[in-house]
This record gives structure tokens, sequence and C-alpha cells, in this order.
């Protein structure tokens, strides 16, 4: 995970707490409504108990960051994470309500009884909260399958009906070893009974290390699926600090050995082929590459390189940017399957329209997309990074069946 200067965890931390004093001064109007002294100087305790608490936790994990095991580093601040979001998107909610209420009613003369703007700013802020707790506890693994159609005319005919399984962002190392998770993916997975299952990359967050075991569950999926796989960029230990760069190597290729491990043709820069009844198919996949801050490992023409221009080619890159950087217009690959943005692990969807705060980031965040011959999907993520929690963005198996 991403290191911030103290400089930024204190700005934060001011920020947090400039809220809940509004929040503070808010909830008073809200608690003179209970009769019991008692009761209103408990919550005023556990209301200010916990936001200095929250602040000092956040603090101190910071300065001591360096001296915590890294195999607790990322369970404590995924969990501040989620303990952070939790509590300043609702009050956030309160505060924003509750002012824009008692404004509007000062303006226009008394519009809504007094007791009613404090009720409805606790209903503004207990329904993120609600929210929220259901993307940390429920929605976080409520795996959805996706069944995509891809239409090619220049798709060989023997491997019409070709169902390949797009996987992507595992990050086992947010995971905490819980095997049972991947245990029910590995299961819906088989059932499927894909011909190739296509992993794009983010195994793990940092380290080889968060591996450890996970190959058990992976030895479970079927001997009859091919499997591919690609490096993202958390698998190259970028985010972390290393002794030396032969450390940092050696992590790497433990990460590498992994894929042997399990039965994953891991292709880095490289293309396979499949082939059926004197037909074939390409599978290719590139090293990550994005734009900056993010490395760019990849090199397409070198994963190219022996490929006529009428093969039929899949390409696997984790980084949906580097589709409309190098791929479309610039290649004949008729379908990039990419992953990488988790689809910011939250949005909306209505009917056929989504929304998601990472559309702002990324053109091509999430489902499939399309110019004259040339197909991308980008896959939403099975796991988490940050915020352990996933709203209204369900972790993402993907079949996508191939039709001329």
């Amino acid at each position: 995970m991403k290191s911030y200067p103290l400089s930024v965890i204190i700005l934060l931390c001011v920020a947090i707490l400039l809220v809940d004093a509004i929040t503070f001064y808010w909830l008073q109007s809200v608690l003179q409504w209970i009769e019991a002294d008692v009761y209103k100087h408990l919550i005023n305790g556990l209301f200010v108990f916990f936001s200095f608490g929250l602040v000092t936790a956040i603090i101190v994990l910071k300065i001591r960051l360096d001296h915590i095991d890294v195999k607790r580093k990322q369970l404590l601040i995924s969990s501040l994470y989620g303990l952070t979001v939790s509590s300043f998107v609702p009050k956030i909610m309160f505060v924003v309500f509750i002012t824009i209420l008692s404004v509007t009613n000062r303006m226009f003369t008394s519009i809504l009884p007094l007791w009613l703007i404090p009720v409805l700013g606790v209903i503004a802020g207990v329904l993120p909260f609600g929210a929220i707790v259901y993307a940390v506890f429920k929605a976080v693994y409520h795996f959805k399958i996706y069944h995509i159609a891809v239409q090619h005319e220049d798709l060989p005919k023997s491997f019409e009906g070709l169902r390949v399984v797009h996987i992507s962002d595992l990050h086992l190392g947010s995971l905490n070893y819980r095997y049972k998770v991947l245990d029910r993916v590995i299961n819906i997975i088989n059932k499927l009974k894909p011909d190739v299952l296509c992993f794009t990359g983010d195994l793990v967050n940092n380290y080889a290390w968060e591996l450890n075991g996970w190959e058990t569950c992976f030895l479970k999926l079927s001997p009859d699926i091919k499997k591919y796989a690609i490096l993202g960029n958390h698998d190259y230990g970028d985010y972390s600090l290393w002794k030396n760069e032969a450390d940092k190597q050696d992590n790497l290729e433990q990460l590498k050995q992994f894929y042997t491990t399990i039965h994953f043709k891991l292709l880095l820069n490289a293309s396979d082929i499949i082939s059926k009844n004197n037909e074939h198919l390409h599978i290719i996949g590139v090293e990550n590459w994005g734009l900056p801050p993010f490395k760019q490992y990849g090199d397409l023409k070198q994963s190219l390189s022996g490929l006529k221009p009428t093969d039929f080619k899949i390409l696997m890159s984790h980084d949906p940017t580097h589709w409309s950087e190098e791929v479309v217009k610039h290649t004949n690959i008729a379908l990039t399957l990419a992953g990488h943005t988790h689809g910011m692990q939250a949005g909306l969807r209505v009917k056929n329209k989504a929304w998601s705060p990472i559309q702002y980031k990324y053109k091509h965040w999430a489902g499939l997309y399309k110019e004259a011959q040339q197909y991308l999907y980008v896959n939403r993520g099975l796991g988490w990074l940050g915020f352990p929690g996933r709203l209204g963005m369900r972790p993402e198996i993907t079949v996508l069946t191939l039709k001329s």
C-alpha cells in the first residue's frame, strides 16, 4: 500500500477533528430531545472518546509504521482505513444535510418543524453508515458472475463458443489467509467449466510471503482448464521498502515460481498458442504498462513477435489505459482483458447506466468496450485494497463466450 508523508496524515486528522467538531455541535440539537442527563453525558463522552481515539491511532500507526511487522501492518492499515471511512462519511452526510435544512428553514420561515430537522439529519447519517457496514461485512465477498458474449468476424470456426473465464486483482494479502473465500471462487469457476482461465494481475499487495498456503486452493482448479496469468503493478514490489535490489528481485522470483506451482502459464511479454482442428488462437500477455506514476514494464512488440497479422489474438494487459495508448488502432488484437481499477470498489448502477468516482481517472474502468472490431473488457476485481469493502461494485468473475 502507498505510504503517505506525516504532513498528509496530520492534515487528514485535522479534517477529521473539524468534521467531528461540527457534528458534535449539531448533535446537541438531537440530544435535547433526550430527557435523562446521564444518557446525554454518555453519548457525548463516547463521541469525544472515539473521535480523539481514532485520530491518535492514525498518528501513532504512522509514527510506528516502520517498526511494525509487515504481516501485521497491512491488517492494521486496512482496519483503520475502514474505521475512518465508516466514521467520516456518515458524519459528513449528517453535517451537510442538517446544515442545509437549518439554513433553508430560516430563509423560508420555518417550513419544517424544528424537531424534524435533527431527525432527518440522523437518518442522513445512518443510511450511509448502514451501506458501509453492508459493504464491509457482506458485499466484499458477494461474488457476481457476468456473462458476456464477444462477437468477432475473424474468430476461427473451431473456437466458436469458446468460454474464457476472466478474473483479476485478487490481492491475497488483504484476505488475511481466509482460504475459504478463494475456495468459493475456485468452486464457482470449476462449475462454469471454462476452456480458458485468464488472470490479469495483482495477485498480492506487495510481498511473496502473502502467498503462503494459497497453492492448496489454486490446485483445486480443474486440470482441464488452460490457465494463464500476467503481473499487475502490485506484484513487482514497487510499493515496498527493500534492503537492496536483490531482495526485491528475489521477492519477484518467488511470485513467478508460485505460478509454476499452481500450473498457471505466466506470460511475461510473451504469447502462447491454442490449437484445434488445425486452427489457432493466440493468448498474449504483457507485463504491467500504465501511465505515470505507474511503471511501463510491458513490451507489446516483444509479445507479438512471431505472430502474423491474420492470427486471432487475445491480449492480457493489467492496466486498461494500455488498450487506448498502444493496442486499439495500433494493432489488430481482437480482445484485450484488463483489471486494475477495482471500479474503485464503489459505484452505482441504474438499469444500463453505471457510475463510479474512478471514471474521472480512467476512461475505461469496468465492463465491455468496443472500437471498430476491437474489444476491451475491464474486470472489477475479486479482492480489495485499502478500504475493506465493496459498495455497489461486487467482486467479479467474468465468463466471456466467443462467437463469430
